[in-house]
């Protein structure tokens, strides 16, 4: 976080291209471990049973800070001229800054283990430990994964490929939702407001959703019916031209995606462990961010070669239509991932 900070501020010093691909490369490179580490993180402190809600709980953070930083950025760009700066450096600034001083604080508040922490009192730390260790123990008497195995594994490669769907609508709608907005004909803080709308609604979603996936104990259904929602609102609205309708299209796409987001990582984790679940969520987030450059460069290249951004969308709504029947296909463990809270009960 320290490092992604640090870097995403210096982009406000970028005089050219090299100066800009040598730090998105860096800025890239800094941000690659956060999430996959994050991930494998709550999965030392959770148990499956309450793992949806916690993630989502995490992940939230994701519309949340659209929410909030979509019209702090639309204000920033306003900032032309202060101390000499042009408001894009400003709004690089800052929006890096804070990841530096959060890095900094989580280096030496949070602990890697709840035997660790400190708030915890010893009842707390031994119920949950117990519970953790039990839930290990409960998916390596199914099957013991090396980490060999875990980055060979179909079931692995299969969760890539669907991530790999869900990022593409996801920066797609994220890099282009501001262009489209913009297009109504709308100021730049005006587009960061309206901006917020649709991420305001997918995190009260993401939250809502991940409860009843918990509460149900059932993933597949809430990974799968948020596909097809997403697909449908996002081909929906590339043949609208009305912009309150539009909004409200791409208001259910987002409701789709952010659904999606945290009951999706409970798949994974409900039965890899150890260095299997490190290389195994690392391998499935690294090929689903390969979408973050794909999703936007598809709805571009459309863009420019119909002169309509409502076709990339159209093109985008494919990718979430074919992996919910994968994920349908696919299926999952349950008696796997609930394995230790029955033999709780």
């Amino acid at each position: 976080m320290v490092t992604w900070g640090i870097i995403s501020a210096l982009m406000a010093t970028v005089s050219g291209e090299w100066s800009f691909y040598i730090l998105r490369f860096l800025l890239g490179v800094a941000e690659a471990g956060f999430f996959p580490g994050i991930i494998l993180y709550l999965t030392y402190w959770y148990p499956a049973e309450y793992r949806a809600r916690f993630l989502a709980a995490f992940a939230v953070a994701v519309p949340v800070s659209t929410v909030i930083g979509a019209p702090i950025s639309g204000l920033s760009l306003g900032l032309d001229g202060v101390l000499g700066l042009k408001g894009w450096q400003w709004l690089f600034i800052l929006e890096g800054v804070p990841s530096v001083l959060l890095g900094i604080v989580t280096w030496f508040y949070l602990t890697d283990r709840p035997e660790h922490a400190t708030w915890l009192t010893a009842e707390q730390k031994a119920w949950l430990a117990s519970r953790l260790n039990a839930e290990i123990a409960a998916k390596q008497a199914v099957k013991h994964m090396t980490l060999g195995e875990a980055l060979s594994s179909p079931k692995v490669l299969m969760l890539s490929l669907i991530y790999f769907c869900f990022v593409a609508a996801l920066y797609g709608m994220q890099f282009w939702l501001p262009t489209i907005v913009k297009a109504f004909g709308l100021t730049n803080a005006q587009t960061g407001f309206i901006t917020a709308i649709p991420y305001l609604f997918g995190t009260i979603a993401m939250i809502l959703w991940a409860r009843h996936s918990d509460a149900s104990r059932e993933r597949v259904f809430h990974v799968g019916a948020p596909f097809f929602l997403t697909a449908i609102a996002l081909g929906a609205s590339s043949f609208i031209t009305d912009p309150t309708t539009t909004m409200v299209v791409l208001t259910l796409a987002a409701i789709g995606i952010f659904g999606i987001f945290a009951v999706f990582w409970t798949l994974p984790t409900a039965w890899l462990s150890g260095t299997a679940a490190a290389g195994g969520i690392a391998l499935i987030n690294s090929i689903g961010n390969l979408a973050g450059f794909g999703g936007p460069y598809l709805i571009g290249w459309i863009k420019d070669s119909t002169g309509s951004t409502a076709n990339g969308l159209l093109a985008l709504a494919v990718l979430p239509l074919i992996r919910g029947f994968l994920v349908f296909l696919g299926g999952h463990e349950s008696n796997v991932e609930f394995a230790s809270s029955e033999r709780a009960k």
